[in-house]
């Protein structure tokens, strides 16, 4: 049992969670790797939102309010984590959403696609074909959903198919810890932010952001800074590790 004065009590919580839907199927094993990894980097600023990661939320938010048709995309981590948070933004800013997966499976699809509507999302689920230039299962989505989205916000996502997206002329979100990774390079708005604070702060921005703010932040959107100034923060923080 996890004891609420643990002082790491929020990660473990988080931890066992994954583990318990790893177990069930919707988290892939290797997608139990991939959070390891990026905890690491939300040690290095601090487990918080900075600056320049509450700046990229706002912008994230104008970027789903101003489109055509906005997408989120959700894969076995995310919906895992934060298919509550997934459903609030939804409905702030009204965009789709549509579950994709490089460890894909019809049941484990379905079996997101299940945990998301018990938290209230209203998940987009038409008949998925291979329409994206990948050789792998990510290429799986529908025309209706993806394949036709202007923007597209992908939390923790692989960079195969951020760059495909990208190539494909949408503008990509992604949320990532890692200011280095293909992912966080290629979208077009990286948040480096942990995914559930990462969210709720995009979905308070929905509501609260102006139509002339939507455009301004759009107009000055320049990820090579946004990417700077996180790693920038790192840098910072291991620098006063030891101090």
């Amino acid at each position: 049992m996890i004891t609420r004065d643990h002082p790491r009590y929020h990660s473990l919580v988080t931890r066992e969670r994954l583990a318990e839907y790893a177990k069930a199927g919707i988290v892939s094993w290797e997608g139990l790797t991939a959070h390891g990894r990026g905890e690491a980097f939300d040690y290095l600023i601090g487990e918080r939102t900075t600056p320049g990661a509450l700046r990229a939320e706002r912008t994230a938010a104008a970027m789903l309010l101003l489109a055509r048709n906005p997408v989120i995309s959700v894969n076995g981590n995310t919906a895992a984590l934060a298919a509550g948070e997934i459903s609030v933004l939804q409905k702030a800013c009204g965009a789709r959403v549509e579950v994709n997966l490089f460890h894909r499976t019809e049941k484990r699809v379905e079996m997101i696609e299940n945990l998301l509507r018990d938290s209230g999302v209203d998940v987009f689920s038409g008949v998925a074909e291979r329409l994206l230039p990948l050789s792998h299962d990510r290429a799986w989505c529908r025309r209706e959903g993806m394949f036709t989205a202007d923007v597209v916000l992908v939390p923790l996502e692989d960079g195969d198919r951020c760059e495909a997206l990208v190539g494909m002329g949408k503008s990509v979100i992604a949320i990532d810890l890692n200011p280095l990774s293909r992912t966080a390079r290629s979208a077009s708005l990286t948040i480096v932010d942990e995914l559930t604070r990462a969210l709720p702060q995009i979905s308070r921005a929905c509501g609260e952001i102006s139509r002339t703010e939507q455009e301004q932040l759009l107009k000055s959107v320049d990820n090579h800074y946004l990417l700077s100034e996180a790693i920038r923060e790192m840098t910072l923080r291991l620098s006063h590790a030891l101090d």
